[in-house]
């Protein structure tokens, strides 16, 4: 991943960043955002998405974008057997700079599965929080009481922490 502006440079009015997708990787499961827009531009390779809802998939090639309006259900994936390079801006920034720093700090750390998801079930509901993000094959009641609560005895128990170093880190090199 490489920032080319960061929620700080944008006074918080957006996130933009450079992702680069191995082949046959997953890089989202179905979900939108409450308050969130995004846009994935393609630089290279082939961007799967799924966008609108189930089965609405297009395959996004360099020089073409989507645009994800909040509430709109999406998801990408690299399903071809090249890697894609692709660019995605969230606007407004919201914590979801946060978010990225995080699940990329722990996944460096070994610390996510093999779907790329915090093991770590309380880390996992602070990061999901900070996306403003909602999965779509999971009742939305069954996220905001299971993930709400597990977001809520990990600000108590001081889980938070865990997940600062890696904004921290974040800081140091870019300065």
């Amino acid at each position: 991943m490489t920032i080319l502006c960061s929620t700080e440079d944008s006074h918080g009015k957006s996130f933009k960043a450079q992702f680069n997708l191995p082949p046959g990787s997953n890089g989202s499961p179905l979900h939108y955002h409450n308050h969130l827009t995004e846009t994935f531009e393609v630089l290279s390779g082939a961007l799967e998405m799924e966008v609108g809802g189930k089965g609405n998939i297009k395959i996004l090639r360099p020089g073409e974008i989507v645009y994800v309006p909040a509430g709109v259900h999406h998801s990408f994936r690299n399903t071809s057997d090249e890697w894609v390079t692709f660019v995605s801006e969230v606007r407004p920034a919201g914590e979801f700079e946060q978010f990225i720093r995080a699940m990329y700090g722990l996944a460096i750390d070994a610390k996510v599965n093999k779907e790329g998801m915090p093991t770590n079930l309380l880390q996992f509901a602070l990061v999901i929080q900070k996306a403003d993000l909602v999965l779509v094959d999971l009742p939305l009641f069954v996220q905001k009481l299971i993930i709400g609560t597990l977001a809520q005895i990990a600000r108590l128990l001081g889980v938070e922490r865990s997940l600062v170093k890696y904004w921290k880190q974040a800081e140091q090199k870019e300065a």
